[in-house]
């Protein structure tokens, strides 16, 4: 007797790595009743002697030609799939193809399920990103985000060691373990845990799903190895829901360059946010005060956190809201405004008033429209000011290939009290 789920129905079958064992006596009615049966070479070597007439698809749109003149002639069709076959899988493409109530499916366990719990993690709040014959740009999104789990569906250009690698290169101030999850729910199953630095290199089963697990701790720090300044981004403590919230390390070492730094001056960093600029100044000029403002908790936590880290005692976190704590400090030298929370004229106004003679004021934007009302303000003040916009990218390994990724641009306006200067 014929099963009424195969009446006038293409029946989408997820399968696992075990074959018929992955099937249930339901499922596995529906599949010995099949008239023509399509799948890969792989998912129709699991029934050897299965009499139906046989479908492999290679050819995507040449086979969806062909199962739609089969299923016309009223042929008892079933697909055979890997895992769920709306999870990535060719179940969205037959949804293009038929008309959803001449689909039947019958998922299998995905391959996410099958890493998790072999992980034993919970997972309704992984982030899910396919580079299986995509860009790597979703996946690049969310490490900048700080996502706390992340699945990488790969393939044969984006491998777990080219992704490894990409993350080294995005050099943010953030750990992952990275979890290689291989043949899942096969005989030969294999899931092992890699730092991405010995990932590179190595080679995996072509059925492999990547999982990254992020550590709360940044990247190991051994403070002599360190160089003089240009710190790389990923060894500063940072925002754990935006860990690329910070001053990049190639606009860190223009604004070092442009702020003049001398011995022994008062600097304020304002707008201060981890405190990268800050930590950088205190480094380089130890006999001098450099006095990081933030006006949020986490931020002032993070600057005090980055001052021990980097080991630089003359850097004060200031927690307060700009321009009315600047009153509290010493005039300064050398200011820095790398964030000013809509109080854009006032703060600069605090500046040109207690700015030494010979000072210089540095303040870096990422919109026009704060630009803009930097602008006005040192031509109505007077200021002598010169402009200098940045834009860097930096490269990025794709597979055996390389491409660049811009950073953000930053516009700077380098301003002087002292008119010769």
């Amino acid at each position: 007797m014929t099963s009424p789920m195969l009446e006038n129905k293409l029946n989408i079958v997820g399968i696992g790595l075990e074959g018929q064992l992955s099937l249930n006596a339901a499922v596995k009615a529906i599949v010995e009743q099949a008239t023509i049966l399509a799948g890969s070479d792989r998912h129709l070597s699991y029934f050897p002697q299965h009499p139906a007439q046989r479908l492999v698809l290679n050819d995507l749109a040449a086979s969806m030609v062909q199962l739609r003149g089969l299923w016309e002639r009223g042929e008892r069709i079933v697909v055979l799939v890997t895992g769920d076959p709306l999870f990535f899988g060719l179940g969205r493409l037959l949804l293009q193809e038929f008309p959803a109530d001449a689909i039947a499916f019958h998922p299998h366990l995905s391959c996410l399920q099958l890493a998790f719990n072999r992980l034993k993690v919970p997972w309704q709040d992984v982030c899910i990103v396919s580079a299986h014959g995509r860009s790597t740009e979703a996946l690049t999104e969310a490490l900048q985000q700080g996502r706390d789990k992340i699945a990488i569906l790969t393939d044969s250009t984006n491998t777990p060691d080219a992704i490894a690698q990409l993350y080294l290169d995005l050099d943010l101030p953030l750990a992952y373990d990275f979890w290689t999850c291989e043949n899942l729910g096969g005989t030969d199953e294999r899931v092992r845990c890699f730092s991405p630095e010995l990932l590179r290199g190595e080679r995996f089963a072509p059925l492999n799903l990547l999982v990254l697990l992020r550590r709360p701790e940044v990247r190991s720090l051994d403070l002599s190895q360190l160089p003089l300044f240009g710190l790389p981004d990923s060894l500063f403590y940072s925002f754990p829901d935006r860990p690329g919230l910070m001053t990049k390390r190639e606009v860190r070492l223009t604004i070092l360059g442009e702020l003049a730094l001398q011995p022994g001056q008062i600097v304020w960093d304002i707008g201060a946010g981890t405190g990268s600029v800050s930590v950088e100044i205190a480094r380089l000029c130890p006999d001098s005060q450099v006095y990081a403002i933030e006006k949020t908790a986490i931020g002032c936590t993070l600057i005090e956190q980055n001052r021990d880290r980097f080991a630089v005692p003359n850097l004060f976190p200031v927690r307060g809201q700009a321009p009315d704590i600047l009153a509290s400090l010493p005039a300064p030298d050398r200011v820095f405004i790398g964030g000013s929370s809509g109080n854009l004229r006032a703060i600069l106004e605090v500046c040109r008033v207690q700015l030494a003679p010979d000072g210089v004021l540095v303040a870096a934007f990422a919109t026009v429209e704060h630009l803009s009302t930097c602008l006005e303000v040192l031509r109505a003040s007077a200021w002598q000011f010169r402009l200098l916009q940045l834009n860097f990218a930096r490269s990025h390994s794709v597979a055996q290939l390389t491409r660049f990724s811009p950073l953000n641009p930053v516009t700077l306006a380098i301003a002087h009290r002292n008119q010769h200067i």
